[in-house]
């Protein structure tokens, strides 16, 4: 079984799927990692720069589910390429359209407030992982 984290240092969840710029990918057999492995995850670095607010934010959201017109699914099909080989994906938080498309490419998504990595793969491998509904935006 193989458990992909977003994450930008290989340590720690980032809370925003979207913003992250890799994948820890954790390699799991009889029930303890393996090995773990850091991939590169498309994302906005890789789509045209957009306007920053006046907090120099890019990242804008609107009324409704966000992610969820066609060019955004487009970008989460290519974000969910790295790790198609992974039964499931460990978020910090994340937009509605992108969980959508991660469930699609048959992936089991968890979105946790569990901020270590290590301590949200052990939790999941426990069994006591839970989704949190409310960081899914």
């Amino acid at each position: 079984m193989k458990i992909a984290c977003v994450t930008d240092d290989g340590k720690t969840i980032c809370p925003h799927f979207g913003r992250a710029g890799y994948y820890l990918v954790a390699t799991v057999e009889n029930g303890q990692v393996q090995e773990t492995e850091m991939r590169e995850k498309f994302g906005h670095r890789h789509v045209m720069a957009q306007p920053q607010d006046a907090g120099g934010q890019a990242h804008q959201h609107t009324e409704g589910a966000h992610g969820t017109d066609p060019a955004a699914q487009d970008r989460h099909r290519r974000m969910a390429e790295s790790i198609s080989d992974c039964q499931v994906l460990i978020a910090g938080g994340m937009g509605a359209g992108a969980y959508a498309s991660m469930q699609a490419a048959g992936i089991e998504v968890l979105v946790s407030d569990i901020a270590e990595i290590d301590r949200a793969v052990q939790a999941y491998l426990d069994g006591k992982l839970s989704h949190q509904d409310r960081l899914v935006h």
